[in-house]
């Protein structure tokens, strides 16, 4: 899927020599077709090596993608450069009055935190309502599947005992469901979290259905009935390092964490690990895409 963004933006050089199809917004406007537009809320800290992982994934299918970046108006990053954020990044104050066919809310480093503690939360629940009428398909990750749960459910948060962290072997619980089409009996997903949802919560809910899970890490992969929102506890966008970076990050600021499960060979911080998800991450990216938003949005919003 050629992925239509800045000519500027710092990723696009990185997807380029990644052989990734990127395009800027004068090929695009001489593209007789109708792009998917996709609107991704960047609550990462580190947001040019976030829209990277998303935007490989968004670029492997055959369809054009329109892009916009979103921030919370209500809090101002620090870890990112705000002269990038300016370039690159609008508020849903600015986008609230259109309809977009996808979206992505990210994880956030705010697990500690009760939600409604969260500085931009009330911002955060309007966004959240806001998909249910203006969206096709909301893809939640991570924080922002926990969040998205209990907003629009009540499910809670539960705090772990020391961080889930690692590379967890998944497996499909359901068997008929486009989202999972192609996928093997067994696969990788990446978890990286200080907090755990309850599986029986969820199975209490008749409006929402567990699509896959893991012995390691929990309820991984969850879907409404209806596919408009899907619900992912890990990060199959990380990228080979982002684990190895995390735990040295989390060492050196004196937290109480392991070395990621199934991740190092033999546990050597010291060796390369393998990309182990990298296949099923690009299917699961490619069929949200293609059958949750592609084959749902109306061509004409209006």
């Amino acid at each position: 899927m050629p992925i239509n963004i800045p000519n500027d933006l710092p990723a696009k050089e990185i997807l380029e020599k990644e052989n990734i199809f990127v395009m800027d917004n004068t090929r695009a406007y001489t593209q007789d077709i109708r792009p998917l537009n996709i609107v991704i809320l960047n609550l990462m800290p580190e947001k040019e090596k976030t829209e990277t992982q998303l935007l490989r994934l968004l670029g492997n299918s055959p369809l054009q993608v329109n892009i916009t970046l979103i921030i919370p108006g209500t809090h101002q990053p620090k870890t990112t450069a705000k002269s990038h954020l300016d370039s690159f990044y609008t508020t849903f104050e600015e986008i609230k009055h259109r309809k977009f066919d996808g979206m992505i809310i990210t994880g956030a480093p705010i697990e500690h935190l009760d939600f409604h503690d969260v500085i931009y939360w009330d911002e955060l629940k309007e966004i959240l309502d806001w998909t249910t009428t203006n969206v096709t398909s909301t893809l939640h990750i991570c924080w922002g599947a926990q969040a998205g749960l209990y907003y629009h459910y009540g499910i809670e948060k539960h705090d772990l005992d020391i961080k889930l962290s690692g590379v967890f072997l998944h497996r499909l619980l359901q068997n008929n469901v486009k989202l999972l089409r192609g996928f093997d009996d067994l696969f990788y997903i990446p978890h990286s979290r200080n907090t755990t949802i309850h599986r029986q919560e969820i199975e209490q809910n008749e409006r929402l259905t567990i699509l896959s899970d893991s012995e390691g890490a929990g309820v991984a992969l969850i879907a409404n009935k209806s596919g408009s929102q899907i619900y992912l506890t890990g990060h199959p966008e990380y990228d080979v390092y982002t684990l190895g970076e995390e735990y040295v990050r989390d060492t050196n600021n004196g937290a109480n964490v392991k070395i990621p499960v199934n991740y190092f060979p033999n546990d050597d911080p010291n060796k390369v690990p393998p990309h182990t998800w990298r296949s099923h991450a690009n299917l699961l990216f490619s069929n949200w895409l293609n059958y949750y938003v592609y084959q749902e949005t109306p061509y004409h919003w209006e």
